[in-house]
């Protein structure tokens, strides 16, 4: 199974934009690629708006809704939490016997967690427990301004510690008109991270399926991104 496990230093850094934007740079490519974020927090996975929809749009699946995000809670809060105001209580194994029935479905997933690495998405996992038990590597998403080189780092650290395999980060969200810390942020994380920076995506005013697709081809360096995938060991 090869595919790919999208994860971010914090909430709201652009994690669907860039898998969504993967996904459809990718289909373009003819791959065969499938979407999978289990756990969704604060909308209906059927919303127009959500990251499921999105996913789902850009990647051309056939997978459904519900088989590409199997549990929905409506306070946006960590999935575990959200859960537990809802009296559900959701296991990794829970998880992991409904991707055993989608993960034949495509040659390559895109996987996309909730919020940052060690977010709790429910009794007794958090999201680097999912992608050591999916046995994918990650892609990190990083926001671009002062103090990502702190999250990043810590993200990457811990990461390297459970021994996650890492692709590469993208920085996501670049000004049009950048500061010195944006300018400087991406060597510098190259630097202490020992990890590659594959590319550094502007912010988007409006997200278009479109405006997200462009902007990841212009982007990021998707035959990076593949040459590293087949570099860098399987969990």
């Amino acid at each position: 199974m090869k595919g790919i496990f999208i994860t971010g230093t914090d909430t709201d850094v652009g994690k669907t934009v860039i898998a969504s934007g993967i996904a459809a740079t990718l289909k373009e490519k003819n791959m065969d690629v499938g979407v999978f974020k289990p756990l969704l927090s604060g909308i209906s996975r059927n919303h127009a708006n959500s990251d499921t929809s999105l996913l789902k749009h850009m990647s051309q699946t056939s997978l459904t809704h519900a088989e590409i995000t199997p549990y929905e809670f409506s306070q946006p809060l960590a999935p575990s939490v959200a859960a537990q105001l809802e009296d559900k209580e959701i296991c990794m194994q829970a998880v992991l016997d409904h991707w055993e029935k989608i993960k034949d479905r495509h040659d390559f997933f895109i996987v996309e967690g909730a919020g940052g690495i060690s977010v709790p998405l429910g009794k007794d996992f958090l999201v680097s427990d999912l992608a050591i038990a999916l046995k994918l590597p990650i892609l990190i998403v990083a926001r671009p301004n002062l103090g990502t080189v702190n999250h990043t780092y810590l993200t990457v650290y811990y990461a390297k510690q459970v021994g996650i395999p890492i692709v590469g980060i993208v920085i996501n969200g670049k000004s049009n008109q950048p500061n010195i810390d944006e300018i400087t942020n991406p060597k510098l994380m190259e630097d202490m991270c020992g990890v590659p920076v594959l590319g550094v995506a502007p912010k988007l005013k409006k997200i278009t399926e479109r405006g997200v697709q462009h902007m990841v081809d212009t982007s990021l360096d998707i035959e990076v991104l593949l040459r590293r995938l087949t570099e860098i060991s399987p969990v």
